[in-house]
Parts: structure tokens; C-alpha cells; sequence
């Protein structure tokens, strides 16, 4: 596949300064020169054994085989190829998280990319051809006014030299906040809610993609937009996101 030329990068303005100047931790507001400083990273930020394929939790002696899965993944296996989960969407990062995505804190962003980074670094991956975000609805776009999940994968596809499109799949039916969705409802909500740009869908065909979100917690959205890649060609489809929800809990 022809790679396109990445545009230039173009932080917020306000991001650029957040990032030069120290000031307070965003979680135990020492002094710091990164929105979250080195001990608190340490010890909220450790990684830990996960499913390979729905980065579930692990016990410790499963975790460092390569391929280990959780009985669910086992039972019933997964659309994705592979998922890789930085953290727990649990304290701290749930609250970050949540500045993030709902209250334009766009000054995390750095540091939610480097957990990121660090977990595939790690990891290891195969490289992709494409990194596409989770789409949002027009309306979901406009009450927000970015796509939190779009933002993540533009910076993390230019450091990585990763074609990312923010157009390629599309939401065409909106729905209810999956947050806001008991977990045995949620497939349901999100079934038929997305599809593949079809003027575009020879570019999929064949190819190795990433899926980028914030927050997994059921796994739903994933899964759906991974069978609408599969049913579009793709031959590969991982899921990268920032945070996973501990076994039992909701976002």
C-alpha cells in the first residue's frame, strides 16, 4: 500500500505551553514537570499480565507466555487479532481519563500517549497499515467538539509513521452512551452501528489494522467495528487502547 505523507503536527496552542511549564501532578500535586510525575507513575503505571486478545487480567504465571488468553477469550474467541491495554481504567486514570475526553483537558494527552507508547513498546506488535480511531456520531462530535479517540491516534500514527484516517470508518447510526449501557446490552447498541467509507474500501483489503480507543470495558465497540473490518477484507485487526476496565467493572 502507498503510504500518504503525514501532515505536520499542530498541538493546541495551550497544549504546547501546559507542556513547558512545570507546575502541579494531576494526581498528588506535587511540583512536576509533566502532568504526572514520576511517582505516581510508578506506582499507578505498572504494567501487568494480560489476555492477548482482550487484555483482560492474567495471573501472574499465565502472563508472561506469549499468546496466553482468559477463559472468555478461550470459550469465545474474540474478532481482534490482538489487544494492547496500557492501564487500568481505575484510580487514577479512570478521573484523567475522564478530564480528558469529557472536559477538553487536552494537556494529558502526552502522558497518556507515553503509557501507551511504553505498552507497545513492550508488546511488540506487528506494525499495521492503518491506525483508525473509534468514530462518533455527528451529533456525539458536536456536543463534544473533538473525537478524544482521533486526537490519540493522529499524534501516535505521526511519531510512529502509521497512516491514521479519521474518515475511513464511519458511525452511521448513533446510540446510547455505551458508559451509559448495561454491560449484557451493550453489543446490542452498537450492532449495525458502523461501517467502512465505501468508495474506500479496497484500501482496507488485505490489510494489517489498529484500532484505537480511550476505554474498553465489554469490549463491544471494538468487536463490532473489528467483524465490519473483517467483512470489508482485512486480513489483521488489533485493538490499542489506553486504559482496559478490571474484570467485572464498567466505564
Amino acid at each position: 500500500m502507498k503510504k500518504r505523507p503525514l501532515p505536520p503536527e499542530r498541538p493546541y496552542g495551550m497544549e504546547r505551553l501546559l507542556m513547558r511549564c512545570p507546575g502541579q501532578c494531576a494526581v498528588c500535586r506535587a511540583w512536576s514537570h509533566s502532568r504526572v510525575c514520576r511517582d505516581c507513575l510508578q506506582r499507578y503505571g505498572r504494567p501487568v499480565p494480560r489476555c492477548w486478545t482482550c487484555a483482560a487480567h492474567l495471573p501472574v504465571g499465565l502472563g508472561g507466555r506469549e499468546s496466553a488468553q482468559c477463559g472468555a477469550c478461550l470459550r469465545h474467541a474474540p474478532p481482534l487479532d490482538r489487544t494492547i491495554a496500557a492501564l487500568d481504567y481505575s484510580f487514577p486514570w479512570d478521573r484523567l481519563l475522564q478530564l480528558y475526553k469529557f472536559h477538553q483537558a487536552v494537556d494529558l494527552r502526552e502522558t497518556l500517549l507515553e503509557r501507551l507508547s511504553q505498552a507497545l513498546d513492550c508488546s511488540a506488535p506487528d506494525a499495521p497499515d492503518w491506525l483508525l480511531p473509534v468514530p462518533l456520531s455527528p451529533a456525539r462530535l458536536k456536543e463534544r467538539g473533538y473525537n478524544q479517540s482521533h486526537e490519540l491516534a493522529r499524534t501516535l500514527a505521526r511519531r510512529r509513521q502509521i497512516p491514521c484516517d479519521g474518515n475511513l470508518l464511519l458511525r452511521v447510526r448513533s446510540t446510547a452512551q455505551q458508559a451509559h449501557t448495561p454491560l449484557k446490552d451493550r453489543a446490542a447498541n452498537v450492532k449495525q452501528a458502523f461501517a467502512v467509507e465505501p468508495l474506500r474500501k479496497a484500501e482496507l483489503r488485505g490489510r494489517h489494522v489498529a484500532l484505537l480507543d480511550d476505554v474498553m470495558t465489554s469490549g463491544a465497540t471494538l468487536f463490532e467495528l473489528a467483524r465490519v473490518l473483517r467483512q470489508a477484507g482485512a486480513a489483521h485487526v488489533q485493538a490499542w487502547v489506553i486504559a482496559r476496565t478490571p474484570d467485572g467493572e464498567t466505564a
